[in-house]
């Protein structure tokens, strides 16, 4: 089996932190609107309608975005929508589709809109934070604030001091941009992370859910993904802590891939074992499980893969 770099599937991990430290999000990478919140009157998330709004809208892909109900302290209006988009890679219609989206919120809504995009992509030149155009005295200028992730890379010791849950995920996101071609040092950087987490301090929940963004974005050949898992359990006994929970969808995922190698090697031969380079990318557990049943009744490796080739072109909910 080669180390082939997997594709890491950023969208889950990043819904998943957005929708549990929305708070601590704004307070990183927006302080200003952060501190004219009223977070005492709460949020709320408004996905579902966001999708209704702007589904006939699909401008390019996008990394994930999120719509917010929230209140403004000492506001005239009795409340607000903020419109948090993460872009993943550089897009040239990226400007146009937060303009169109935030215009048809705001049409839908009747109510103030604000458009904050956090730029993931390894471009450090793309800053894209305006739309706009004059026709005959008639203009548009939409501009919206962004935050660049790649900046943070300047600011590694203040990330290592922080707290805020947004200081690990950025770290997790710039070791994922950086080490794509490296694996090794991905392991490396990879276990410094949860060395952290262990080392801060952190509330049980709050190490759990960081591991498993973690994970997620940082994601291992299966050979190093074991050497990593022993590594880690040896920095638990050493801090005597233990927080498994957070590695139990990783082990269960490794048991699978272990029995899927076995199973090709046996009944394909060796020179089938390409094609854990693409099984590897899998992070669905139910599909890993048809796959390890398929290879008892396949009888080519074609009929192996279309198990899940088929299954990639379905739209995936997380």
């Amino acid at each position: 089996m080669t180390n082939k770099t997997p594709q890491t599937e950023y969208d889950s991990p990043w819904k998943q932190m957005l929708q549990l430290y929305f708070q601590d999000f704004m307070l990183f990478f927006f302080p200003q609107a952060h501190n004219e919140i009223d977070w005492s009157r709460g949020f709320i998330f408004l996905d579902q309608e966001l999708q209704q709004v702007v589904r006939d809208a699909e401008l390019g892909k996008r990394l994930i975005d999120k719509l917010v109900k929230i209140y403004r302290i000492g506001g005239e209006e009795e409340w607000l929508l903020i419109h948090v988009e993460v872009q993943s890679q550089e897009e040239t219609v990226f400007p146009k589709r937060m303009f169109v989206y935030n215009y048809r919120i705001f049409d839908r809504y009747d109510r103030s809109v604000a458009s904050l995009a956090v730029l993931g992509d390894d471009n450090i030149n793309w800053r894209p934070s305006q739309f706009g155009y004059d026709l005959f005295g008639c203009t548009v200028n939409f501009q919206f604030p962004i935050i660049k992730l790649l900046d943070y890379q300047q600011r590694l010791s203040e990330l290592e001091a922080s707290r805020n849950p947004f200081a690990t995920v950025v770290m997790a996101h710039l070791v994922a941009v950086q080490t794509r071609s490296n694996r090794s040092q991905r392991k490396q950087s990879k276990l410094a992370l949860v060395r952290r987490l262990y080392e801060q301090g952190f509330e049980r929940e709050a190490v759990v859910n960081l591991l498993a963004f973690i994970d997620w974005m940082l994601t291992l050949p299966l050979d190093l993904e074991l050497e990593f898992q022993q590594e880690v359990e040896q920095l638990e006994a050493q801090q005597r802590m233990q927080y498994v929970t957070s590695f139990e969808r990783s082990g269960i995922r490794l048991g699978l891939l272990e029995g899927i190698e076995l199973g090709l090697e046996l009944k394909f031969g060796a020179s089938s074992l390409f094609v854990m380079d693409e099984v590897s990318q899998i992070y669905d557990i139910e599909q890993l499980r048809k796959i390890k049943e398929g290879i008892k009744t396949a009888t080519s490796i074609d009929e192996l893969r279309s198990i899940y080739q088929t299954a990639d072109d379905t739209p995936r909910e997380n």
